[in-house]
């Protein structure tokens, strides 16, 4: 793994980089070659602040700690990078390893954060819909600024969404 050290506001120190290098290198047996890791450790005041960005082919993670002392910020940094690591590897092997557990989806009413974050925002956005045929919607998306438009479709009753695709072209979602 290629790695720097900057020291900011600190006084570089061998034992440091030492240290670091060799937690580093846990990292290896996570991330595809060549990976590049670029450590700041610096000080501000009373904190000892560790950032550390590692970066590999398909991978980014970004980790930053503060503490009273500069190995207990780097141990805490490392920990959470991690963490980051093994999430984004589960997540590219479930990924990979297709849908095979579609139909099996619950929906919960509570939205679980993982530990130590703060919860996400969820925005709630109500709508007014009039009813309209198909080719009213796509001229008022033509007007719109957003990327998509709710409405209840005239000739069915039912409540559809249009919507604009990657490519430029719009795709309708209809109930069974």
């Amino acid at each position: 793994m290629q790695t720097s050290v900057t020291f900011k506001n600190l006084d570089p120190s061998e034992s440091l980089k030492s240290y670091v290098m060799e937690k580093l290198d846990r990292f290896d047996r996570f991330l595809d070659n060549p990976a590049v890791a670029s450590v700041v450790l610096g000080v501000e005041k009373f904190r000892r602040i560790a950032e550390i960005n590692l970066t590999s082919d398909r991978l980014n993670v970004v980790g930053k700690e503060e503490s009273e002392d500069m190995y207990s910020a780097i141990d805490m940094v490392l920990d959470k990078l991690e963490k980051q690591v093994k999430k984004n590897k589960q997540k590219n092997k479930n990924h990979r390893s297709g849908a095979k557990g579609l139909g099996k989806t619950e929906l919960s009413q509570e939205v679980v954060s993982p530990v130590g974050e703060t919860p996400l925002p969820i925005v709630v956005k109500n709508i007014e819909y009039k009813p309209m045929d198909v080719e009213e919607a796509v001229l008022l998306m033509d007007i719109a600024p957003e990327n998509f438009l709710v409405f209840v479709n005239a000739d069915t009753g039912d409540v559809n969404v249009l919507y604009m695709r990657n490519n430029g072209d719009y795709g309708l979602i209809q109930p069974l």
